[in-house]
């Protein structure tokens, strides 16, 4: 038996009721530990906007759909990629949501990165095709958005790469205070 694909059409007028589970919301609701209570009507508010949201970023991955060589009309995890990618308002899920890169690609990356880890001098001809895969400079540290990378590596001297370790020695780093606190108001 074939399932009902056919799509639900959005609303023109609010109706009281939510198409996402209320109780669901409210269960997330109580997983964040800085909200002590939540009234029936914040929850329900949360969830309209929640439904908003989720047309919005659908609508917007159905235009990326239509721009594409062949128009399709079912969308695609790279029509999602690509309507963050080019919406400033769906910026702040460019990490959750990333463009996919081809499997060699990915991996002539971690080739790069472990060589840099390990203290080698890596130049980009040896592990990728294009100097726009290569980090901007060639001394290992990597940039985001013209500064330095909130996080830096140390360089490893032995021949085995352990990603736990990395893992720890950014973990303390994030850990130790920083002054980058920005001072609002005249005091």
């Amino acid at each position: 038996m074939p399932y009902n694909t056919t799509a639900i059409p959005p609303r023109k007028e609010p109706t009281g009721q939510t198409q996402l589970p209320l109780s669901r919301v409210k269960k997330i609701i109580g997983q964040d530990p800085d909200v002590a209570m939540c009234s029936n009507n914040a929850a329900f508010v949360i969830t309209l906007a929640a439904e908003m949201f989720i047309q919005h970023l659908a609508n917007e991955a159905h235009t990326q759909a239509k721009l594409d060589k062949k128009p399709r009309k079912n969308i695609q995890y790279k029509d999602v990629a690509n309507a963050v990618a080019h919406q400033d308002s769906l910026e702040f899920l460019e990490d959750t949501v990333p463009k996919t890169i081809p499997f060699k690609k990915a991996m002539a990356l971690a080739k790069i990165t472990q060589a840099r880890l390990r203290g080698e001098n890596v130049t980009s001809d040896e592990g990728l095709q294009s100097t726009q895969d290569a980090p901007p400079n060639g001394n290992g540290n990597t940039f985001v958005n013209g500064d330095r990378a909130a996080f830096s590596v140390a360089l490893r001297s032995d021949d085995r790469y352990e990603p736990n370790d990395q893992l720890e020695l950014e973990m303390r780093q994030a850990a130790e205070p920083r002054n980058h606190d920005v001072r609002m108001g005249g005091q």
